[in-house]
């Protein structure tokens, strides 16, 4: 980025975070766009993703045992070694991660799309707890990772996508998720020590943005939306959006690019308003 293009705030580095299901192929778009404009673009995957799709998908032993508190704290050592605050933004699970990250005084801004809930910030939806009872039927699934068929991948996913484009997207992009890492997002609320915990009414100062999809089959509206309740008892710049017709795939579903520009937006003209 040249010295002309620097935003005011001098923020130029920007760290994107997938969510449950995926890989950080998701962003490729986002990186693709916001590159074009000069701004350094770090997409890493979760610790363990490192290899390719397929042999995550024939082999996701590496991934098994993550849960979310690796997964928040592999990208808070990334975020301190940077050196000065980016902007984060997360989808779905990378959404929480977010939220997690700034409660620990990280980041520039945050934008949590479409995110899972925080402990105590919202119900979890029904797609997840079912998914997450899966896990409950055999102790042995909550160590591996947790596939979704297409039909299940569709539903939780793309759909507000046709039938070929959604299995496109899945062939694409979709990995196992791992399985303690559902049970934790899945059971938050249930848990006294939850490591999805955060403290909606003091512990941040970062600003953040909620942006939920009205079609979002996964974490519905009502997920940020109660999110958003609490955190307004917080002293921090917190902000709700909503997308009506969009689903839980709106990182890459046609007119991503709407959604990338206002989170970008509106991430540099609120970076660094702390309280």
């Amino acid at each position: 980025m040249s010295t002309d293009d620097v935003p005011p705030n001098g923020i130029d580095t920007i760290v994107l975070i997938h969510g449950l299901w995926l890989t950080s192929l998701s962003w490729e778009h986002w990186v693709g766009r916001y590159s074009a404009r000069g701004y350094r673009v770090l997409a890493p995957n979760w610790p363990g993703m490192d290899a390719g799709i397929e042999e995550l998908r024939q082999h996701p032993s590496a991934i098994a045992r993550l849960g979310v508190a690796e997964v928040a704290d592999h990208y808070d050592h990334l975020i301190r070694d940077l050196g000065h605050p980016p902007v984060i933004i997360g989808h779905s699970v990378g959404g929480l991660v977010v939220q997690i990250l700034l409660d620990r005084g990280l980041g520039a801004a945050g934008v949590a799309i479409d995110p899972a809930p925080a402990r105590g910030l919202g119900r979890p939806s029904l797609p997840m707890l079912r998914v997450g009872l899966s896990t409950l039927r055999n102790p042995a699934p909550a160590h591996k990772a947790i596939p979704l068929r297409p039909g299940q991948f569709r539903r939780m996913f793309t759909n507000t996508l046709s039938q070929r484009h959604a299995a496109e997207v899945r062939e694409r992009y979709y990995i196992p998720g791992p399985g303690r890492a559902t049970r934790q997002v899945s059971f938050a609320n249930f848990a006294l020590d939850a490591v999805t915990g955060v403290d909606a009414d003091r512990g941040r100062h970062v600003p953040l943005l909620l942006i939920s999809s009205g079609q979002d089959h996964i974490f519905p509206d009502t997920v940020a939306k109660a999110s958003f309740k609490r955190y307004r008892q917080s002293k921090a710049v917190t902000r709700y959006k909503e997308f009506p017709e969009r689903s839980h795939y709106t990182i890459g579903e046609p007119g991503w690019e709407q959604l990338a520009d206002y989170a970008l937006r509106w991430s540099m003209e609120n970076a660094l308003a702390r309280t």
